[in-house]
């Protein structure tokens, strides 16, 4: 077997140390400890975030939609797919070396979808995004960490916590969905989702695109519109 060769390294903004490995086609990108954040050979989950996003949303022609962590671009080329043409994408990175590896040594994974006219990549915190927004979007995908229960950074319970979802509901049009990824199940966040006035969906989707292997987790939750069921 050939052995994992370390391409680049990247420190986050609020701490934490990535670095990206390749072995023959493959990619992974793995904390300083060794731990798999990312791995191109898998992708199933990634990918499900932005179809049953979109299934749910439905197929709503002019609709913006903003994705949190670009990794390796398996969502934002998902969610390209299913989309309607006329859609546009955000995609929130806040560390800058991936979107420059996206663009580099991991640009056959990448392909062509950063040089999509609809898709706009923003370096920051997409709790910044959504804070700053205020209905202006149809869908927002959030696969930052490992989903709430985060390795990386601590700061991430301002996404997953109370104050966090309530602030990604005003950031979303009635009818928007906020869609979830997560490494391991979590029924708390699903309530917490729920008390915050969603209408939440849990689904246990495969880590890799064939019918074997583990599974994560994706929470589609609609934004109800005011005075009756979203759509």
């Amino acid at each position: 077997m050939l052995p994992w060769t370390v391409l680049a390294t990247a420190t986050a903004p609020r701490g934490g140390t990535l670095r990206l490995l390749r072995r023959g086609e493959e990619f992974s990108i793995r904390l300083a400890d060794g731990n798999e954040l990312m791995n191109s050979r898998l992708g199933g989950s990634e990918a499900a975030l932005a179809t049953l996003a979109i299934e749910r949303l439905g197929r709503q022609r002019d609709a913006r939609i903003l994705i949190g962590g670009l990794g390796m671009g398996f969502t934002l080329r998902a969610a390209q797919a299913a989309a309607p043409a006329e859609a546009r994408f955000v995609v929130s990175e806040i560390v800058p070396d991936l979107v420059n590896w996206a663009r580099g040594p991991m640009a056959p994974v990448f392909g062509t979808s950063l040089s999509d006219a609809r898709v706009e990549i923003r370096i920051g915190d997409v709790g910044g995004e959504i804070a700053a927004a205020r209905g202006a979007f149809d869908a927002i995908l959030l696969d930052v960490d490992n989903g709430p229960d985060g390795l990386t950074l601590a700061g991430n319970d301002g996404l997953y916590g109370e104050a966090g979802l309530i602030s990604a509901r005003a950031a979303l049009r009635p009818g928007g969905v906020l869609a979830v990824w997560s490494a391991a199940p979590d029924p708390s966040f699903g309530k917490r989702l729920s008390r915050c006035g969603f209408e939440v969906e849990t689904h246990s989707v495969r880590a890799g695109r064939s019918k074997r292997g583990g599974r994560h987790i994706v929470w589609t939750a609609l934004n109800r519109p005011p005075g009756g069921r979203a759509r």
